[in-house]
């Protein structure tokens, strides 16, 4: 779909509000947000209310607006943010990639929704969209106040660029791979700029044969598709910020998060699907794998006929009540 007059990749709802706010987190980093409500939304009674995050590379007004535009249509106070370092949030220089960052801007998002006089702070929970499904889950592990959990076509962006893809990477691969990067810090101190990862083109390259991944996210965010495209969403970080998911690594500890709930949903050919399920095995109870039957990866972000939000609001309903 072209982009819309609102800056949106999508068609809002006629029955949905979107107000625009900032706040800030605690590194002091200005976010910028878009809180989406019902218009008939009695704000005399406190709501439950969701902190909606994007792709590692995308930006409010894509697939975490899109959400959020259905949650609301539910009853949910719906918060979808731009990342700090991204799209109207703060932070130099821009697209830094950073997992702590990231993981606060989630519980940013709460302090945020903690203010408003019709939202519950007992009843607050999160969504998060491929890399930021990997954040959120993160977050929740040390945030107590987010009551339950969902994830969507979650990737471990820490997991990938500590070990390699599919855990692929000997002990030499990543100490090749330190090399290269602080090699690129040496070069960005010389020229005193930095550097950064590929990042989307336009068009999607004629003549090129791309792989099954890149050809599915030039499906999405490349503008000559018109489906994802967003001005704001780059898709590359700045290069040495994999130094940062090194030390990090991939998720852990999550059975920290228990007993409050997490649903996982993930595509049936998402090429993404491992990590999902390895995280999945990693939780503690209550938790819940759905899986959707011809779903790719990016089908999570904006296919209103494959993406359950039925059950996203059951399971919602029941464990933020």
């Amino acid at each position: 779909m072209p982009l819309q007059p609102d800056g949106l990749t999508f068609v809002l709802s006629p029955k949905v509000d979107r107000t625009r706010v900032t706040y800030t987190n605690r590194y002091g980093i200005t976010i910028a947000a878009d809180l989406y409500t019902a218009k008939d939304l009695d704000k005399s009674v406190q709501h439950p209310a969701l902190v909606v995050g994007p792709s590692h590379g995308g930006v409010k007004e894509q697939m975490s607006g899109f959400w959020a535009n259905q949650l609301a249509e539910r009853g949910y106070v719906a918060l979808a943010h731009d990342p700090s370092y991204k799209g109207d949030s703060g932070g130099e220089p821009r697209f830094v990639s950073s997992p702590e960052i990231f993981m606060e801007d989630f519980s940013a998002g709460v302090d945020f929704l903690g203010t408003l006089d019709y939202v519950s702070r007992e009843r607050i929970g999160l969504v998060g969209i491929c890399g930021s499904g990997g954040f959120g889950l993160g977050a929740a592990r040390m945030d107590t106040r987010i009551k339950a959990v969902v994830t969507a076509s979650m990737y471990d962006i820490g997991e990938n660029y500590r070990n390699g893809w599919q855990h692929s990477w000997s002990d030499a691969d990543r100490h090749a791979e330190a090399e290269r990067l602080n090699a690129q810090r040496w070069a960005d101190v010389d020229a005193g700029t930095v550097s950064y990862d590929p990042v989307f083109p336009p068009e999607v390259p004629e003549g090129v044969e791309l792989d099954p991944v890149t050809s599915e996210f030039f499906d999405y965010y490349v503008k000559s598709n018109d489906r994802g495209y967003h001005p704001h969403s780059q898709g590359g970080h700045i290069a040495v910020s994999h130094l940062g998911y090194m030390g990090y690594g991939g998720l852990r500890y999550l059975e920290d998060i228990g007993p409050r709930p997490v649903l996982m949903i993930v595509g049936e050919q998402a090429f993404s699907r491992w990590f999902s399920e390895e995280a999945f095995e990693q939780l503690g109870e209550p938790k819940e794998l759905v899986v959707v039957p011809g779903a790719r990866h990016i089908d999570l972000y904006d296919r209103l006929d494959l993406i359950p939000f039925n059950q996203v609001d059951e399971f919602f309903t029941k464990n933020l009540s």
